[in-house]
């Protein structure tokens, strides 16, 4: 028998010293991306963050812990939107109905050309660069409506929930709420709320911008920056307090970069001269649709001949339920995506 010496690699790394060299290798590839991210020459990327952060009621953190307040509000000067000073004129909005199948684009096509069956309202899929989601023309704006949580001060409630005691065809969530944690029960809308006539609630701005989003007892949707009194003197029967206010008396707001919003999932509703009601609800925090900033909601409601439009609460409220059916990607997190609210537009 001969003794042989087992051949050592004198190289080789204990497992425990592979482990922490590539914990330091990846710590060291982190940091540097998140400093080319957060403090490189990417600009569009530092808005982004800085924007979504400060439109924010509760996180505006995530931008003030890494940013000097001079530089935020360098961006968000830079990041603005300026709204159309006028209150909606409802004399605009003419009802009409349609003979002719001759259309002046494809969006107009596509609002005009109803599917069979089906008078009440039609479901369009768009998509744009980086986002995807839903337009819902409603050729009969009688129908649509402001339904709130039961629980109006206590609790919110799901969109399913409420859709379901409304026996709504479509629902949609409307304006923003009290939300200082952001995982509050939904229970205090911000604004004044306005139902079938009445203010149902009263609680203090969200200073979003924007004012009374609301339709008028001959159903037209008035956008206007105004008091309670004067909404309720012009016949607004339904209304929330949101903004910023996007299209008025066909007039679009002027927005510098991407509007100071950033980009997210977005809510928002419009009506054109014709009296066509518009929901739009994008998906946003998707691999597949990353979200839309105030540039986008502008285009897509310019595009479908929006003549006043406004964005309502977006983020992870936007939500959009036809026939008890989510149609959009909710992004609130449990098993459906979706989270208690305590405003919501519906058609019935």
């Amino acid at each position: 028998m001969f003794n042989k010496k087992k051949k050592i690699n004198k190289y080789r790394w204990p497992f425990g010293r592979k482990v922490i060299a590539g914990i330091c290798i990846t710590y060291i590839l982190g940091f540097s991306v998140f400093l080319f991210l957060f403090y490189g020459p990417i600009n569009s990327f530092k808005e982004f963050w800085i924007t979504s952060a400060m439109t924010t009621m509760s996180h505006q953190y995530l931008a003030t812990a890494l940013y000097s307040d001079e530089y935020i509000q360098k961006v968000l000067k830079q990041n603005s939107i300026i709204e159309v000073d006028e209150i909606t004129n409802p004399d605009m909005i003419k009802f009409r109905k349609y003979t002719t199948t001759i259309y002046r684009n494809k969006y107009e096509k596509e609002i005009l050309s109803k599917d069979p069956g089906n008078d009440l309202y039609k479901l369009i899929n768009i998509s744009g660069k980086g986002y995807q989601g839903y337009l819902v023309a409603i050729y009969d704006p009688s129908r649509v409506s402001i339904a709130t949580t039961s629980k109006l001060g206590v609790a919110g409630e799901s969109i399913l929930t409420v859709s379901k005691r409304e026996k709504a065809i479509i629902a949609m969530n409307a304006g923003g709420f009290y939300d200082p944690d952001w995982n509050s029960n939904g229970a205090l809308p911000h604004g004044t709320v306005i139902s079938n006539g009445k203010v149902v609630s009263d609680y203090y701005d969200a200073r979003m911008g924007g004012g009374f989003i609301g339709f008028t007892d001959e159903n037209k949707l008035v956008l206007g920056n105004m008091s309670k009194e004067k909404a309720m003197s012009m016949g607004i029967r339904d209304a929330v307090e949101f903004g910023p206010f996007l299209i008025v008396n066909g007039k679009r707001s002027f927005i510098r970069g991407n509007g100071g919003w950033g980009i997210a999932p977005r809510t928002a509703i419009g009506q054109r001269q014709d009296g066509i009601v518009l929901f739009l609800v994008i998906n946003g925090r998707l691999t597949t649709s990353i979200g839309a900033d105030m540039v986008d909601l502008c285009d897509v409601m310019e595009n479908y001949g929006a003549y006043n439009a406004a964005n309502l609460d977006g983020g992870s409220s936007s939500e959009l339920v036809i026939n008890n059916k989510i149609i959009n990607t909710p992004v609130a997190g449990g098993s459906n995506g979706l989270r208690d609210m305590s405003t919501f537009w519906v058609v019935k």
